[in-house]
């Protein structure tokens, strides 16, 4: 259980008891509303809470998709690279192998 889930749990737990303090205990009207105001200010930084997590998780995952796509385009250009310095073994091999066979022709 991750700790936003045992927050979230405990909140929940927290507002239920608040709720059945309300319904129980017959308590001044000062101390009822008191205890309304703080419920509904725990139930409006849950909502403020939860915005913010699925902000995060967006964000979490358009970065972590912009990061496999520069590993993807690093990994395209490292084998590009790998191929161009292959190709140019290739040349440098086969023209040390035509200046041998002129200096061959030439002897």
């Amino acid at each position: 259980m991750s700790i936003i889930e045992k927050k979230e749990k405990n909140l929940n737990l927290l507002i239920n008891k608040l709720n059945s303090l309300t319904l129980t205990y017959s308590q001044p009207t000062y101390e009822i509303e008191k205890i309304k105001t703080e419920k509904n200010e725990i139930l409006r930084q849950k909502i403020k809470i939860e915005k913010k997590n699925q902000e995060l998780m967006r964000e979490h995952k358009h970065l972590k998709e912009k990061i496999q796509n520069l590993q993807s385009e690093a990994k395209k250009r490292s084998e590009l690279e790998d191929n161009f310095n292959q190709e140019i073994e290739e040349l440098s091999q086969e023209t040390e192998n035509l200046v041998s066979e002129i200096e061959k022709w030439q002897t």
